[in-house]
């Protein structure tokens, strides 16, 4: 008698039981968390009170149709660049994690370095590569006689310089999701006779969707907020406008209206993720080893998959580097001598590696609350903790530089505040990646260590931490690397005499000594290629 096969299915999320569902979250998990998120709204309570002051002209300033504009642009400018980078970000992960491809953690850390580009250098660098009259045209023009290429000026070049720059916040997720995941469903769909095509569509990419979602609402974020290549790309969106207006009005009501603006744009995009990513939990029911998966092998598609990753470290990476070595070699030979800050190269990855541990300490109560004890409460604080990072950096700064001045004044100036601004702006990239972690372990193993007499504290530390490893150093090192290149706030809420990488490539580049500026940023890139290098390696020894 002939057998039927049924094609083989993911299994379907896993729902919470009543038991589940009315367990009360611990007072260690809660209190934190709270404190967490009453601290990210501190900017959001810094804009209320500028807006209240503003008068009724200020808010007349929503209703303009220049304001609706600015505002369609930015929606637009933020979707697209979402889109291509989550296009971009999820064949790249599954060949940098599950394939045999050549010199595949070179690629890990070249194709996640773009990160660590500030946006002004890198817009610049489109602009002076792929501008009207800029080296490629320089270089076609004796080739095929170009004479001039087309402007890139515009949503174009806004849309470019900012996918180039922020698809690895989507690449790093994805890259933990994928190390995730239970390997035993691929082996089951392969033995039933499914490709690897249709094993990655059925299997792997349900499987990702809460990691496309933190690294796709990153992306949205820091589009919404980005000011140095909508700037130089002469695009206005949100950002830029609230820029001219602090610029431009002593009175900074109005740019306080126009980011509460902003926050309310954020407040829907955080909704319309929340309702895409749903309340699915990814973790498998039974029980197994933690393994790595086998690595498929490409054969002569490996050519192609070469051919994509060069491309993209081509446009994201070696463009952007060999502007700036450019501009060094053209310095030099001018008389321009060579200066290699290293003590601000040692400042920056002192207050990078503090921010990226606090951001860390500070993720795993929201985190953890958000997805082992999901309710009201724990979805307004995890939501609290996003505001921050869709805000301009200068809001922030100037928010912080209020509370410290009129509520803990000693902290004004110092190290601390510092690190408090970085936080403000970082915190989604290590929750993000947390969670996606974390809804990847089954909670059966925590029931387990508390049935044999562990304390919560004891579980969360021996057990939930260790299982999430993955997600916690995707978001050490998102936080690390955008830490790196963070300028506004860095500008205003560092200790006098405290400089990084990113104030010496703006105080040079700003008076357009892009000689002077191209050594910091290539030691820019380079110092922060090293922890990501440790990372693949580390992340490597773990898994062997």
């Amino acid at each position: 008698m002939a057998t039927v096969s049924r094609p083989f299915q993911v299994p379907r999320p896993i729902s919470r039981s009543r038991s589940q569902r009315r367990l009360l979250p611990p007072f260690m998990l809660t209190l934190p968390a709270l404190g967490v998120a009453l601290g990210m709204l501190v900017p959001i309570v810094y804009l209320v009170i500028r807006a209240a002051s503003a008068g009724e002209r200020a808010w007349l300033l929503l209703l303009r149709d220049r304001t609706l504009s600015v505002f369609l642009q930015t929606v637009l400018l933020a979707g697209t660049t979402t889109l291509i980078s989550v296009l971009i970000a999820v064949p790249l992960a599954w060949l940098l994690v599950r394939t045999d491809l050549p010199l595949r953690h070179f690629w890990t850390v070249a194709t996640a370095l773009p990160l660590v580009i500030p946006s002004y250098i890198g817009g610049f660098t489109v602009a002076a590569a792929l501008g009207p009259r800029g080296m490629l045209q320089k270089i076609l023009e004796p080739l095929i006689g170009v004479q001039r290429l087309p402007e890139i000026y515009g949503f174009p070049g806004a849309l470019l310089t900012l996918t180039l720059f922020s698809y690895p916040y989507v690449l790093l997720s994805i890259q933990a999701g994928l190390r995730g995941i239970d390997p035993s469903l691929e082996e089951a769909s392969r033995s039933l006779g499914h490709g690897p095509w249709s094993t990655f569509r059925r299997i792997i990419l349900p499987q990702l969707r809460p990691s496309i979602a933190a690294g796709s609402l990153l992306v949205a974020l820091y589009a919404l907020s980005d000011f140095g290549a909508v700037s130089l790309m002469q695009f206005d969106s949100f950002t830029r406008v609230i820029y001219m207006q602090y610029q431009a009005s002593i009175n900074r009501g109005f740019a306080a209206v126009m980011s509460l603006a902003l926050v309310a744009l954020t407040g829907l995009v955080l909704y319309s993720e929340g309702r895409t990513r749903g309340r699915a939990r990814y973790y498998r029911s039974a029980g197994g080893c933690n393994r790595p998966a086998t690595l498929i092998r490409l054969g002569r598609w490996r050519w192609p998959a070469l051919a994509f990753c060069g491309l993209l470290v081509l446009l994201a990476l070696m463009m952007p580097l060999g502007v700036m070595i450019y501009w060094l070699v053209q310095g030099l030979s001018n008389g321009e001598p060579l200066r290699l800050v290293w003590s601000a190269a040692l400042q920056s990855i002192i207050a990078s590696g503090v921010a990226a541990v606090a951001a860390v300490i500070a993720a795993v109560p929201v985190a953890v609350l958000a997805v082992r004890y999901s309710g009201r409460l724990s979805k307004w604080i995890e939501r609290s903790t996003y505001i921050g990072h869709a805000l301009p950096g200068l809001v922030v700064a100037l928010a912080l530089i209020f509370f410290s001045i009129n509520v803990v004044r000693p902290i004004y100036q110092t190290f601390a505040l510092l690190i408090a601004g970085y936080t403000v702006l970082f915190l989604p990239q290590a929750v993000g990646a947390i969670r996606s972690s974390l809804l990847q372990i089954s909670p059966r193993l925590e029931e387990a260590g508390r049935s044999l007499g562990r304390t919560p504290r004891q579980v969360l530390a021996t057990i939930t931490l260790p299982m999430a490893r993955p997600g916690v150093m995707a978001g050490a090192a998102l936080v690390f690397l955008t830490t790196m290149k963070e300028l506004p706030v860095t500008l205003l809420l560092s200790p006098i005499g405290f400089q990084t990488l990113a104030t010496r490539i703006w105080s040079a580049s700003s008076e357009a000594f892009w000689a002077r500026a191209a050594a910091p940023a290539l030691l820019l890139v380079l110092v922060s290629s090293l922890p990501m290098a440790f990372l693949v390696l580390g992340d490597r020894r773990w898994r062997s």
